[in-house]
């Protein structure tokens, strides 16, 4: 049996162990998971943090008991309850449904495995394992999942928005996140076209100002485009380029009445469940990350590292424009770029900067032919 997975698998599965062995060795090095899983076939009298109990759909007395350990008075177990056609991960307050879009064949068990010894959240490597195809290790130069038709679809979403929304350049170039109209005129003027305003604290009637001035001073640079983050219904009023919109917002916004006004939308994403829910809704972009560790917003996921951006943009950069956002200054602008994102949002590398001319002209040269030349 193997030795990396030999305690992955309660009770001890020497055929899941030997198969999650050999996924893991075509996946790649990545950095060990924060914290052990040990994926529970059977469901155990006390499960412990860190379990992961796997339930067939029909096995009502097992999912009782899964159910009872997925509370929040067992935090730290995690509950996924599956058929042949998809899955649905039960954790602490939150219920994540997957549909497959083929069958599950025997290995997923040993692929989800394989994608958490990655380091992966669960609700990610199960998507990754859903989108796992028996013998995918022996297949290719590059076995991990990128095609968009394998990947499962979030269960019981409503429609996208009709009209889609509207499109944006593939290619967004420097992105600046700025915390007011008067930066949105300072990094116009630098020659950026793409810039979000994102204001925090501010009284209604100042914020309404702030995005009628930010708006305003896209009107006077034919190309820019200006985003406003969150206030989708104040952006719409005073006809911003488009609203920058987090997960959390899906579930309030009107996105309908955001594509009907002819708003472009940007979602953020923080792994791959939730790109498939930003990618559900056909944004304009979409913006993942954060890649580095970054103190100039709260976000709860944790850094995602050039590797798994990289791998995001490979899945998702047929789907839509990307943007990697967080933690990003000049010196690492390169590398994030190469990863195969068409954009990089920045905060403090502009706002933070004793220079921010020379800060802009010296991020801009990483985006060559994306800019005015004033």
């Amino acid at each position: 049996m193997s030795a990396r997975f030999a305690d992955a698998f309660w009770p001890p599965a020497d055929e899941l162990a030997e198969a999650a062995e050999r996924i893991r060795a075509r996946l790649g090095d990545w950095p060990d998971g924060a914290a052990p899983w040990r994926l529970c076939v059977a469901v155990p009298d006390v499960p412990a943090d860190g379990d992961v109990l796997i339930v067939s759909s029909g096995d009502r007395a097992a999912q009782a008991r899964a159910s009872a350990a997925s509370r929040p008075a067992a935090p730290g177990a995690v509950a996924i309850e599956f058929d042949e056609q998809g899955a649905v991960l039960h954790t602490a307050g939150a219920r994540y449904a997957l549909a497959a879009a083929h069958p599950l064949g025997d290995d997923w068990i040993a692929a989800l495995a394989a994608f958490l010894d990655c380091g992966f959240a669960p609700v990610d490597a199960l998507v990754l394992a859903l989108a796992w195809r028996d013998g995918d290790e022996t297949r290719g130069a590059d076995a991990w999942p990128v095609d968009a038709t394998r990947f499962p679809r979030i269960a019981g979403l409503p429609a996208a928005p009709e009209p889609a929304f509207a499109p944006c350049p593939e290619q967004l170039g420097l992105y600046p996140v700025v915390p007011d109209a008067e930066w949105v005129e300072r990094v116009l003027d630098c020659g950026v076209l793409t810039v979000q305003l994102r204001v925090k604290g501010a009284t209604p009637d100042t914020l309404r100002r702030e995005i009628a001035r930010a708006v305003a001073a896209g009107r006077r640079h034919p190309d820019a485009r200006v985003f406003i983050n969150d206030h989708w219904q104040i952006a719409a009023d005073e006809g911003a380029y488009g609203v920058h919109l987090g997960q959390e917002d899906l579930e309030t916004a009107d996105l309908a009445a955001i594509a009907r006004a002819g708003l472009r939308l940007g979602l953020s994403s923080h792994g791959y469940y939730e790109m498939l829910r930003a990618l559900h809704e056909r944004p304009s972009y979409l913006a993942l990350g954060p890649v580095y560790a970054t103190a100039t917003k709260a976000v709860a996921a944790p850094p995602q590292g050039l590797a798994r951006i990289a791998r995001y943009a490979h899945f998702a950069g047929a789907q839509a424009p990307l943007v990697a956002i967080g933690g990003v200054g000049l010196d690492a602008l390169p590398a994030v770029l190469a990863t195969g994102v068409g954009s990089v949002a920045v905060v403090s590398a502009v706002t933070g900067a004793t220079d921010y001319r020379a800060a802009v002209a010296a991020l801009q040269q990483c985006f060559p032919g994306q800019f005015d030349n004033h």
